[in-house]
């Protein structure tokens, strides 16, 4: 295994997938074909996007998870470390693809999105130990469900009992054990998330606030409920707070809450409190839908402490 250094380091368990992305006027009804206006290949998954974002605003990150021994899995890790994202955790499966995500963006910067897990889906305890073996060395935890869902449960309790930050962006949408709730420090999802979990409408300020205090009593300590363009609500046991929307120019929101929650790992990790943690990586989030691409659109800290500086009251 590779060296890994560690000053806070931010550990990332999570998917890795190639992006096949269509620009379209429009999404296409039931049985419709519709002409699009460009094809782009890039390297994605939420994990991935997330150790990038983490990587981009100065944590040093490790990335766990699997590719596939197709054509896409050394450009993935290649993509990787471009980034500054130490790849000594991702191992490579033979025979089967890598994570793939189909993804339509229209005219109003909007994505729907077809996934592959591929390799994704092959994690196993393996993963886990290796999570294990550096979290003396970490700080925090970064976990999303796009690998076995039972993995990312494991480390998040090893991680839990060893005093680290566990965070969980949980998405794509699946059941989540109670269990997983207690084991969980944070808890970022989106409002269409967040309405899958608590089992009410996700809309607005008032009610993301609710949905927040519902995953409060499950057990986590941090929950963050972000609205797209409506901001983002945060709530603890002690405080709750609301970061309005930084006005940008969006080009395409593929990987914006990837940018989030890697920017809000990175400034956890070095010791931020909740409401300039949230109020960072809503700037990161930002930024990043100004941009076409997944990785390639993750801001630098450097980015996002200029959009912060000229925002008042920053």
């Amino acid at each position: 295994m590779a060296a890994v250094t560690t000053s806070g380091l931010v550990i990332v368990l999570g998917g890795i997938n190639m992006d096949l992305v269509a620009i379209t006027p429009r999404f296409p009804a039931a049985g419709e074909t519709v002409v699009g206006d460009r094809f782009l290949t890039y390297p994605g998954g939420k994990g991935a996007n997330q150790a990038v974002a983490s990587a981009m605003m100065g944590a040093d990150t490790l990335m766990v998870g699997r590719v596939g021994d197709d054509q896409f899995g050394p450009e993935l890790m290649a993509a990787l470390r471009s980034k500054g994202v130490n790849v000594a955790g991702v191992g490579i499966v033979p025979d089967v693809s890598s994570g793939i995500a189909v993804i339509a963006i229209d005219g109003s910067a909007q994505n729907s999105i077809i996934q592959i897990l591929g390799a994704n889906n092959a994690c196993d305890y393996e993963e886990v130990e290796y999570v294990s073996e550096y979290l003396d060395r970490a700080s925090t935890l970064m976990l999303q469900l796009e690998t076995p869902i039972g993995v990312s449960l494991e480390a998040a309790r090893e991680a839990r009992a060893r005093g680290k930050t566990v965070i969980l962006d949980p998405g794509p949408v699946r059941p989540i054990p109670q269990d997983f709730y207690h084991c969980c420090n944070v808890i970022t999802p989106n409002e269409t998330e967040a309405q899958a979990l608590v089992g009410f409408p996700v809309t607005d300020r008032e009610s993301a606030a609710r949905a927040a205090q519902t995953l409060l009593d499950r057990g986590v300590e941090l929950a963050v409920v972000t609205l797209g363009a409506q901001g983002a609500v945060y709530a603890t046991v002690r405080m709750s707070g609301y970061v309005a929307p930084f006005p940008v120019t969006a080009v395409d929101s593929v990987a914006a809450g990837d940018a989030f929650n890697g920017a809000l790992a990175a400034a956890l990790a070095r010791g931020e409190e909740a409401g300039q943690a949230v109020r960072i990586a809503s700037a990161a989030g930002a930024l990043a839908v100004t941009k076409s691409g997944a990785q390639s659109s993750m801001p630098s800290e450097a980015e996002v402490a200029a959009l912060l500086q000229s925002q008042t009251g920053a």
